[in-house]
């Protein structure tokens, strides 16, 4: 299923390419750097990357902005934030957190793939104030609760 997205570019994002799916079955788009100069991200340092894109999201749905593995294995880039959420009634210019978990500078260039998009649907919930919940096996056992027996 394919929606539509419109999306308005801005100045510093001039000469990049709109997001695109980069095969038929990727659930990612890539989404790209509009930095206007190469930006040195030292290690255990972070970053607010622009992408020069503001997005019309459509109603019911969210993007959201993961790490891309590549970057992540190779780099020790991460999103801090992973993932992150851009909601469908932001206009603002999408921007993406990088942080470098590795051992050597990193250096965003322009045009770069800094992290991947995914649309998805997003279900609200109504929340209704009860004095008990109904029981489970589970209960209230949490923080590696499951996994001792």
């Amino acid at each position: 299923m394919s929606r539509e997205i419109a999306v308005r570019r801005l100045p510093h994002a001039e000469g990049l390419p709109l997001p695109a799916y980069a095969t038929a079955g990727a659930a990612g788009f890539d989404l790209l750097a509009a930095v206007t100069a190469p930006l040195e991200i030292p290690p255990g340092g972070r970053a607010l990357v622009p992408t020069g894109l503001c997005m019309a999201l459509p109603e019911g749905h969210e993007l959201q902005v993961r790490p891309r593995s590549g970057l992540a294995l190779k780099h020790g880039i991460v999103l801090p934030n992973s993932p992150g959420t851009i909601d469908e009634d932001y206009r603002g210019e999408v921007q993406v957190i990088l942080f470098n978990t590795g051992t050597a500078p990193f250096t965003v260039e322009r045009g770069m793939r800094i992290a991947q998009g995914v649309l998805a649907p997003v279900t609200r919930g109504h929340w209704r104030e009860v004095e008990t919940l109904p029981e489970t096996g589970r209960g209230a056992g949490g923080f590696g609760s499951t996994g001792q027996r």
